[in-house]
């Protein structure tokens, strides 16, 4: 019968539980202070009767507040959650009646708008897909024709951060460190060749030849600067000679147009989390002491702009030049053999400073992983001053601190698959994490955590759920 109450029948209810709580409370303490009066001490029963009433409305109080927090206050932030799963990252798992069933017709309503939410989706979506058809066989044979072409191009900006690259620029840049989109230049080709032709392409308008040394001096590169319009960068081609690459090396056509269009540099709390790039991480190691554990695999990815960036990923096995336990071994599958030839800890650690270079860095629980960062980063005198998002804080800011924020219980909640044969991989878990963040990243801004200061905000708040997970 309750059950079938209206909402606000409810509620009044509470109210009525309140008041008649609170009446016999008082007239317990009175009738205790009244045969406490009968003894003739008049104060000590006053004194009695007005400790038990206050304690008897304490725990009253305590009581409706927990009665309250299970059935209404907690179904209404999973409710207000699950609809900002559906309708800013598109996940759309309908709404668990059972669990706001104190809420009256409440839950019903937003189960029913979810669904039919869910159905426009599907039907916009679908539409959609047929009308880019064509546009994506176009940019097929696009990024065919120009992977054709032995001319390895880089479309630059004026930051100097990378905005384009094709198949034979990925190859040539890839020789010095992993290609990546939004990445300075500089990181690639030597500072003062770069700005000097710069400086004469502005001046005279006109495309500038110069030789210029890789980023660390391993070769030399014959390059030609040619302006974009209006100012807002410039071509870089690379001489034929560095871009020869075998077929089956080559890569779709990797860009963001609206990188052009970037503004000035702010620091990292000042910048709209859409804006961000971010590199996301995971790490396999032989134990759970970062202090005396090694790494055994890095697995990484990049987000720019809200979107994974196809092709631009770290995945290393790496020697801990110690035992793998057997244990360790049954978590994430590496065997001493398989890590017997595989790049030494320092290599590794290295190679992921460059490919996170400028970014936000990005995981699961991360105090863990970037222990392990932060000893060997010490030891090699790198500095770890990139800012860092952990998504099980995220979870917490978006989702409550109450709810489970395990990788496998937020992928479950946003519809993020993980292969079985991906799970506990460093390079699939990094994977996942990315997913889960892309999806987390337009609800943020839903809730008005435009910019990382924002969200960094948000998330000292559930710090606390970090020192129960390490």
């Amino acid at each position: 019968m309750f059950l079938q109450l209206s909402l606000r029948l409810r509620v009044f209810l509470f109210f009525v539980l309140v008041a008649f709580g609170g009446i016999a409370a008082i007239c317990a303490g009175l009738y205790v202070g009244y045969l406490r009066a009968l003894s003739g001490d008049l104060l000590s029963a006053f004194v009695q009767a007005g400790i038990i009433a206050a304690f008897g409305i304490l725990g009253l109080a305590v009581g409706i507040w927990l009665l309250f927090d299970e059935n209404v206050a907690k179904p209404i932030e999973r409710l207000s959650a699950r609809l900002r799963v559906g309708a800013h990252a598109g996940v759309f798992g309908g709404v668990d009646i059972g669990d706001a069933r104190y809420l009256g017709d409440l839950a019903p309503a937003a189960d029913a708008l979810s669904r039919q939410l869910a159905e426009s989706t599907l039907d916009s979506a679908g539409e959609i897909a047929r009308k880019t058809a064509r546009l994506q066989q176009e940019m097929e044979r696009l990024t065919a024709l120009l992977s054709d072409i032995p001319v390895a191009m880089v479309l630059i900006n004026a930051r100097h951060q990378i905005v384009l690259y094709d198949a034979q620029s990925a190859a040539v840049l890839g020789q010095i460190h992993t290609p990546r989109l939004n990445a300075s230049i500089f990181d690639y080709f030597e500072r003062t060749a770069i700005e000097t032709a710069w400086a004469k392409l502005i001046k005279t308008g006109q495309e500038v030849a110069f030789n210029a040394d890789g980023a660390e001096g391993e070769q030399d590169f014959e390059l030609r600067m040619t302006p974009l319009d209006n100012g807002s960068g410039y071509m870089l081609i690379i001489d034929e000679a560095h871009a020869t690459i075998e077929p089956e090396a080559a890569r779709p056509l990797i860009y963001d147009f609206d990188l052009l269009e970037q503004a000035d540099g702010t620091c990292a709390d000042d910048t709209r989390l859409s804006d961000l790039t971010f590199v996301v991480f995971d790490s396999e190691t032989t134990g759970l002491l970062p202090h005396k554990d090694e790494i055994v695999q890095l697995g990484a990815l990049r987000v720019v702009r809200g979107k994974i960036v196809q092709g631009e990923a770290l995945d290393m096995l790496v020697n801990p030049s110690m035992p793998i336990p057997p244990g360790s071994t049954k978590v994430h599958g590496i065997t001493d053999a398989m890590v017997a030839d595989a790049a030494p800890v320092d290599s590794a650690v290295r190679a992921f400073h460059k490919f996170s270079r400028d970014a936000v860095i990005v995981a699961h629980n991360a105090p863990f992983d970037m222990a392990f960062m932060h000893r060997h980063g010490n030891r090699l005198g790198l500095g770890w001053d990139h800012p860092v998002l952990d998504t099980v804080l995220v979870s917490a800011v978006l989702f409550g601190a109450s709810e489970n924020h395990t990788l496998d219980a937020l992928c479950d909640r946003l519809g993020v698959e993980i292969p079985e044969a991906e799970r506990h991989s460093a390079l699939g878990d990094a994977c996942a994490t990315a997913r889960v963040l892309c999806r987390m990243l337009p609800m943020l801004e839903a809730r008005g955590l435009v910019t990382f200061g924002d969200l960094l905000n948000e998330m000292r708040k559930h710090g606390r759920l970090l020192k129960d997970l390490n």
